[in-house]
């Protein structure tokens, strides 16, 4: 897809070889895009991230990844600050939406925009705090593990419950991405839970950290953060889930960022309540 617009600015499609350009601009926002993200969300929908360019360079960008038949989600969108101003960001959100056909469209919106995307048809759902702080000392405790190959159907069917669509082939790199760290937590041979932890450019991050009940939250929280005390750590907690706050807090950790989750549509229905961090703000 290609569109010709003023300022002699063309979008198309991006390649995961343009993902440092686009982490490169999240990173600079203050937004700690994890280092590996990379290959999780292009297998997730490799014609979903769109860049703007002028002349050949990047000016712009943002993504529409397509996670089903119903759902979609929007997320990167970033123009040069020294180009702002100029349509250069309408004109690649306008060519990426259309990637998402029919689909209901999901973002978390940071403040600044929230009112730009009301007008584009976004509602609020509910807002999304990021808790960061050094994280505590903290041992593996008992019946949380590593996540391996022979829990992957589980652990995708799990997901499923905890999200507005299935995504198995973005669980596929994401449970085993360079340096993340997963876990599960079992309790009679039932999984109650799972998290995965990843290096981002300015603190180690939480995401997802989907489970039961509070007491596993807080268990595998430990396990994920067990061998990293000291370190920054940052966790994206849906407002709405007190008992997520209250895992934050009580880890010593305070909040640092909000955005809003805004859908333009229904979604289906899905276990709100066990979702103690969100994923990733970018692909939901």
């Amino acid at each position: 897809m290609t569109l010709a617009a003023p300022h002699d600015l063309v979008v198309t499609q991006a390649t995961l070889a343009d993902w440092p350009v686009i982490s490169g601009w999240a990173a600079a926002e203050g937004w700690n895009p994890g280092l590996s993200d990379g290959p999780a969300f292009f297998a997730q929908d490799p014609d979903g991230f769109f860049l703007g360019r002028i002349d050949g360079e990047p000016v712009s960008a943002v993504s529409v990844v397509n996670h089903g038949p119903d759902f979609a989600f929007l997320g990167c969108y970033l123009v040069r600050p020294e180009l702002r101003g100029h349509g250069h960001g309408l004109t690649t959100w306008k060519t990426a939406l259309a990637h998402a056909g029919s689909r209901t469209v999901g973002l978390d919106g940071v403040v600044a925009q929230q009112d730009n995307y009301r007008q584009s048809g976004f509602r609020l759902a509910h807002r999304t705090v990021r808790f960061t702080g050094t994280a505590p000392e903290n041992g593996m405790p008992a019946g949380v593990r590593p996540a391996g190959p022979a829990d992957f159907a589980a652990l995708t069917a799990y997901d499923s419950a905890c999200h507005p669509a299935d995504r198995p082939r973005f669980l596929a790199e994401w449970l085993t991405g360079p340096g993340h760290r997963a876990l599960v937590r079992e309790e009679g041979g039932r999984l109650t839970g799972y998290g995965v932890l990843r290096p981002g450019h300015d603190a180690l991050r939480v995401g997802p950290l989907f489970a039961d009940t509070a007491e596993d939250a807080r268990a595998l929280f430990a396990g994920l953060t067990a061998g990293v005390a000291g370190r920054e750590v940052a966790i994206d907690v849906p407002e709405p889930n007190t008992a997520g706050v209250a895992l934050a807090e009580a880890a010593g950790l305070r909040p640092s960022f909000e955005t809003a989750r805004m859908y333009t549509g229904p979604v289906r229905s899905y276990a709100r309540e066990r979702v103690f961090g969100v994923t990733t703000l970018e692909l939901g």
